[in-house]
């Protein structure tokens, strides 16, 4: 079955190995897949989110580029690398500034929880890092996959996110590389 399938390179440096995963990764799901691919390190916006929800901030053209994007996505994969435990700052600020009120969940006068508006959609989140992935999940808790995938994306109506997290990537040699890209290159053939 063809899906409708949205690619996120989330490292802000062009030519960085999570920009080679996701291009890797959409040029396999592009075989059977309808994609899109965004690449943060090519998105120009404001990334702090200034005044709150207390105060519209217009959005950019990248940013409304990659709303839309979103909604006309099935399955979103985000390739992300991880600093300091968490997502780079321009990373965030894309989360910021689009995951808002009435385009990703709705605040419900009276209710503990909003509407979520994103609901139906899949999602695959690749990570990558210089710590061994053991680590970061069992000593660290891995708080950025939590954040991305529980926080943002359940809470707007994705389905819960499959996930890898691939490191130690600051020694790694070629062939590990490789490895990695075969990896998701599988993923990518099977749209998922």
């Amino acid at each position: 079955m063809t899906k409708k399938i949205l690619v996120v390179s989330g490292h802000p440096k062009p030519d960085s190995l999570c920009e080679h995963l996701a291009d890797t990764y959409a040029k396999a799901a592009g075989e059977s897949h309808s994609v899109r691919l965004l690449k943060l390190s090519e998105l120009e916006f404001e990334p702090n989110l200034e005044q709150g929800y207390h105060q519209e901030q217009p959005l950019e053209a990248d940013l409304q580029r990659f709303q839309q994007a979103i909604l006309w996505a099935e399955h979103v994969v985000i390739v992300v690398p991880i600093w300091w435990g968490s997502v780079p700052a321009k990373f965030k600020g894309l989360i910021d500034r689009t995951f808002l009120p009435g385009f990703a969940f709705q605040y419900q006068q009276g209710k503990t929880f909003p509407n979520r508006l994103l609901e139906g959609r899949t999602s695959r989140i690749i990570m990558t890092m210089d710590t061994p992935p053991w680590y970061y999940k069992w000593f660290q808790g891995a708080p950025a996959l939590k954040q991305l995938d529980i926080a943002t994306l359940a809470f707007s109506g994705f389905k819960r996110a499959k996930s890898q997290m691939l490191g130690p990537v600051i020694n790694a040699k070629a062939q590990q590389v490789q490895n990695w890209q075969a990896q998701v290159e599988r993923h990518g053939r099977l749209g998922r």
